[in-house]
């Protein structure tokens, strides 16, 4: 039940963050509201095992039923164990919610936000007749739409050079593939001018947009594991290559005696992506090892919940939770960002510096277990 709550409350703050990120109508915000809740869940299976574990746990000592079972001659762990139990099999499932489900989420929500790109072009050129994208690097004017057809339809188009290529036709239709997240605009009699090209005129004449830009970089969190291992691979291999081309661009200056060059621009930009080669490998190991870390923390909120809740002996459980999750609050999520941020930048090993707040959390709930299991 606390689960299910918390969860539809920020339903509500995910949906607006997407809506306002990649600019979608009421329409598509209702369309991805399933897609949100596996991305939420991860965050809010945890405190809410707190908060359910503090409940339970806190009352039963309240009303003296640890103290009888202990005095009955039942061990205190016997007790706990059905909460260690459940946070251990939290733990297996909130990993297979980042692993599985929150990259297909992901997928579903970039394949409607995709869809959605042609219904606002065509929607906002149908009211006003221009439409300009900052990101894309054009604008397009048009006479009207009529059936999903522009009209006597005028682009202006930066390359990825820069240059500026434009176009006009007698009308143009378009191609979303949400697959390949491409923009294909196809021109029927159109003069197009190019830079170093005259101008001439094209019965059929196509251009492709690249949606990746507009929709966003792909995040290692929309990755799978296996995806993540595959990128990898590919940063290392990309890494190696700078390296040889680096190296062997310094050995020919040194045989033509070119000296002056060793300290050109082309070096700084060469150790350039090798660093940023670099750097996203680091990401994309830390993502890793921060899933097996985060589905972790649900067996290690039930090992702190339960024994702070019996030896708190509250029936009034907000007051235990809040003694609880406070210190969990101020310390396991800010030491959770701090290691990893360290372990996105190469500072310390990922496989064992995300582990630290957990380890934390450990040795606070052993200390905690001790005094229950004693007194």
């Amino acid at each position: 039940m606390l689960l299910v709550g918390l969860t539809v409350m920020l339903v509500f703050v995910g949906l607006l963050r997407e809506g306002r990120e990649r600019n979608l109508g009421p329409e598509q915000v209702f369309q991805i509201m399933p897609y949100i809740v596996p991305s939420l869940l991860p965050f809010t299976i945890p405190a809410t095992l707190l908060l359910a574990v503090t409940v339970v746990y806190g009352r039963m000592a309240g009303d003296l039923e640890i103290t009888a079972a202990k005095a009955a001659g039942i061990h205190p762990l016997r007790l706990l164990m059905p909460a260690f139990v459940l946070g251990g099999i939290l733990s297996f499932v909130s990993f297979g919610l980042t692993d599985r489900a929150i990259p297909w989420a992901i997928g579903n929500i970039e394949t409607i936000a995709t869809q959605a790109i042609e219904a606002i072009f065509l929607g906002q050129l149908k009211e006003e007749q221009v439409y300009k994208d900052e990101w894309g690097g054009y604008s397009v004017n048009v006479r009207d739409v009529q059936d999903g057809v522009l009209l006597d339809p005028l682009f202006v188009i930066r390359d990825g050079n820069h240059d500026q290529i434009t176009v006009r036709a007698e009308r143009s239709t378009l191609k979303v593939d949400p697959q390949e997240r491409k923009l294909t605009v196809s021109f029927k009699n159109a003069e197009v001018t190019a830079p170093g090209n005259a101008s001439g005129w094209l019965v059929d004449y196509s251009y492709e947009f690249d949606l990746r830009q507009k929709l966003g970089q792909q995040k290692p969190r929309h990755l799978t594991t296996a995806g993540i291992q595959e990128e990898i691979l590919v940063l290392e291999d990309t890494q190696a290559q700078r390296r040889l081309q680096h190296d062997q661009e310094v050995a020919m200056l040194l045989l033509t005696g070119e000296y002056e060059q060793l300290n050109g621009d082309w070096t700084g930009t060469i150790r350039h992506d090798e660093k940023f080669a670099r750097l996203g490998g680091l990401r994309m190991e830390t993502e890793i090892h921060s899933r097996y870390a985060m589905a972790g923390s649900c067996l290690f909120f039930a090992f702190l919940g339960g024994p702070f809740a019996v030896l708190q002996a509250r029936r009034q459980f907000i007051t235990t939770f809040i003694m609880c999750f406070l210190p969990v609050l101020l310390v396991y999520y800010p030491a959770t960002f701090l290691v990893t941020n360290l372990a996105k930048n190469g500072t310390v090993a990922a496989w064992w510096a995300v582990w630290i707040p957990n380890m934390l959390m450990g040795i606070a709930a052993w200390i905690v277990l001790r005094r229950v299991i004693q007194h």
